[in-house]
C-alpha cells in the first residue's frame, strides 16, 4: 500500500469516528454526555481536516502517490 492509500484509509476511519460521536451526542439524554460527545466530535472534525490537508499536500508534492 502507498502512503496515499494508507492515509485515505485513515481518513475514512477518522470520519467514521466523527460520525459516531455526532450520533452519540444526539442519542443521549444526559446533558453532560451530550456536551462531551459534541466536544469530542469537534476535536475529531479537526483531525479529519488536518488529515485531508496532508493528503492534498501529498497529492500535490508527491505526484507518484496520486496514481
Amino acid at each position: 500500500m502507498t502512503v496515499k492509500s494508507n492515509l485515505e484509509k485513515t481518513i475514512a476511519n477518522a470520519e467514521s469516528v466523527y460520525a459516531d460521536l455526532k450520533t452519540y451526542s444526539l442519542e443521549t439524554d444526559d446533558q453532560k454526555a451530550q456536551q462531551m460527545f459534541r466536544k469530542l466530535s469537534s476535536s475529531q472534525q479537526g483531525i479529519v481536516e488536518t488529515l485531508n490537508s496532508r493528503l492534498e499536500y501529498i497529492k500535490r508534492e508527491e505526484p507518484q502517490y496520486d496514481q
